[in-house]
């Protein structure tokens, strides 16, 4: 067989074009009669080309709103409406829209069942929620859409998304509106305790709920006046936050706990959150403080609301301190205090054993730090009061002056400590049961840990070698601009 001539060439090609077309367009129109494609354009009503799509992407945690969000549109507006899928391979790579016009194409994708995943609406409930899916509803004016709900995957960016498809953009765009207004009214957040990160409680990705503590005024030990102060700032503000509005004053605050590691600022901080009971706290601690720009707008949004940063000294470090360049996430926490309107009724609380090398820009403005407390050590009263409340569920029968006496200098969680050993050696001394005795035993253990101050067990739990304050401990000094308070036993 010879070699072509150019128009012989020329002819095989446009052929072979025409072929190429005509396969093309019989795949069309086998694609146009699929069964999810004839789903689509009966209810739209009009073909799969001349569909907008209009969509809108969340964070993965907001999956679980999203979802209400729709679910409360479609019951306002199509309460009989069934949900529909799409079947098929490679789904995770794909948005909704594109896997119908890939159907429309016959490659790969069909008519199937809406999948469903599990999200948490608290710390021990969950819901089952749209994972992929696509329901028939109307537009607020008749206009007939398709909601289509996209939740993250292992194989796409970590994101929800929102679809709405219809032959009018205008119509999708309002119904889109509408279903994001929806997920504010019934948002799983709102008077929840929340945390940044990964816990042992169930949750949705990085955001996970937590018991809300239960705890009174008694089950906190602190010098006289010390929550006093911290209640005024915190809860006052709260409870009349209108009349201060009404004022002039800003509501947005900043509390910073300082003192040495274990003395009672978390447990001060698990206190607000018990007497806040219809407040949203967002926690942040450790890697999580890279998403304090999103847990502010969080905060923002569910006002009122209370953000804690523990351990604040990590990224706010002044930059005298500073041996190489500043942590950008200090900058990153400034933006996000700052980004909080002042007329939000929203609480920062930073505890930090390390006050006097926190970075001064966290002073420089209203509503970062306007009040600052210290936590201190606990004098022989504070002692014996924290021993009593750590053994409120034993029969305390010790004599308590020695067990005070030897425990000088140490903090809250080193009693709490010494009072689990105690127990932990009375129930194995009496096997018979019943709530366990705790007598002058109590004084050998304080001792034997006293013995143990310059261990790193006695470090890590508390223990002091030398005067209050341990040694090494940096000594916090007043800083401008800030409300200091230090308290005396």
């Amino acid at each position: 067989m010879g070699e072509l001539s150019g128009d012989e060439a020329k002819a095989l090609a446009g052929s072979l074009r025409r072929l190429m077309q005509l396969t093309a367009n019989l795949v069309e129109q086998d694609g146009e009669g699929a069964p999810l494609i004839g789903r689509v354009r009966d209810h739209l009503g009009c073909e799969l080309a001349q569909v907008l799509s209009v969509a809108t992407r969340f964070e993965a945690w907001e999956h679980v709103n999203l979802h209400r969000g729709v679910e409360a549109y479609l019951a306002e507006h199509t309460p009989e409406a069934q949900w529909f899928g799409v079947g098929g391979q490679h789904r995770g790579h794909e948005d909704i829209m594109g896997m119908l016009i890939a159907a429309r194409h016959s490659v790969g994708y069909g008519l199937g069942s809406a999948d469903y995943a599990t999200a948490a609406v608290g710390p021990e409930d969950s819901v089952e929620v749209v994972q992929l899916g696509l329901v028939p509803t109307t537009a607020p004016d008749g206009t007939p859409v398709l909601v289509g709900i996209r939740g993250p995957n292992d194989y796409g960016p970590p994101a929800s998304r929102l679809e709405v498809l219809a032959a009018d953009r205008g119509a999708a765009r309002a119904v889109g509106a509408e279903i994001e207004r929806l997920m504010r009214e019934h948002d799983a957040f709102r008077r929840q305790v929340l945390a940044f990160g990964v816990s042992e409680h169930r949750g949705n990705e990085l955001v996970t709920f937590l018991p809300r503590p239960t705890l009174d005024a008694d089950d906190v030990v602190l010098p006289d006046g010390v929550l006093d102060s911290i209640e005024e700032h915190v809860i006052g503000i709260a409870e009349h936050s209108e009349r201060l509005l009404a004022a002039g004053q800003h509501l947005k605050r900043g509390l910073l706990l300082h003192g040495p590691p274990g003395t009672g600022k978390t447990h001060t901080v698990r206190y607000l959150m018990s007497r806040l009971s219809d407040c949203t706290v967002i926690l942040l601690t450790g890697q999580a403080m890279r998403l304090i720009g999103q847990a502010a707008a969080l905060a923002r949004r569910l006002q009122p609301s209370m953000v804690v940063v523990e351990d604040v000294d990590l990224v706010a470090m002044d930059r005298g301190f500073a041996a190489g360049p500043t942590n950008p996430l200090l900058f990153t926490l400034l933006d996000a205090m700052d980004g909080v309107g002042a007329d939000a009724d929203v609480t920062f609380v930073l505890t930090t054993n390390r006050a006097d090398e926190l970075e001064r820009a966290l002073a420089d403005r209203p509503g970062r730090v306007d009040l600052a407390i210290e936590v201190p050590r606990p004098d022989a009263d504070g002692r014996r009061r924290l021993i009593e409340l750590y053994g409120r569920g034993v029969d305390l029968r010790a004599d308590l002056d020695p067990v005070v006496e030897a425990t000088e200098g140490v903090t809250a969680s080193f009693i709490k400590e010494l009072l689990r050993r105690a127990v932990l050696g009375a129930v194995r001394a009496d096997g018979a049961g019943g709530v366990p005795v705790v007598g002058d035993e109590l004084a050998d253990v304080a001792r034997t840990m006293a013995d143990e101050r310059s261990s790193l067990t006695g470090v890590l739990l508390g223990g002091s070698d030398g005067p209050p304050g341990g040694p090494g401990l940096p000594q916090p000094g007043p800083a401008p601009h800030i409300t200091h308070r230090r308290y005396s036993w």
